[in-house]
């Protein structure tokens, strides 16, 4: 198998989530860059589970958003009270078509259409242990670099983050 292939496939699209799910989460992706966060999604914690977004705010406090795209989808889910114990505030994300009184009211929800979302209510905050932080923030980091890399020996433009040299 070569080291640089040459089709260029984008590494650092997953290709499991379904369009409605996609447009759910570009839509919260577009909110939390707005708001100065930094998102990576798909993200498998220590636990073994993948969280659909994490987010890394200007504060340093980590979120999860969980994208769901049905009510179905939210139904057969009963993984996500694990996210709480990664994340210092949990996120459940939908778009108008899924009534939002089924999501829990301890949960913040977010409400995305695609082009852009809403935080409806807000997630109450549950800091996470140190210990937690500390390896979460390792996770984060080595994901990140690792898709940076990845998408570079793709051939995928990756910008500059703020403050960055150019």
């Amino acid at each position: 198998m070569p080291i640089v292939s040459p089709i260029l496939v984008n590494p650092l699209v997953d290709g499991r989530q379904s369009e409605r799910a996609m447009l759910v989460r570009r839509g919260v992706q577009r909110l939390l860059m707005q708001m100065g966060a930094h998102v990576l999604p798909e993200l498998s914690l220590a636990t073994g589970r993948r969280a659909d977004l994490v987010a890394l705010t200007r504060q340093g406090d980590i979120w999860i958003i969980e994208v769901k795209s049905s009510i179905e989808d939210f139904r057969v889910d009963r993984k996500w009270p694990d996210y709480r114990l990664h994340s210092d505030r949990f996120f459940f994300a939908t778009h108008p078509g899924v009534p939002s009184e089924i999501f829990p009211a301890e949960c913040g929800f977010i409400l995305s259409d695609g082009y852009g979302a809403e935080i409806m209510r807000d997630a109450p905050e549950h800091r996470m242990a140190a210990a937690t932080r500390k390896a979460l923030m390792l996770r984060i980091a080595r994901a990140g670099a690792a898709r940076l890399l990845a998408a570079e020996l793709a051939g995928v433009s990756v910008p500059a983050l703020e403050g960055e040299s150019e």
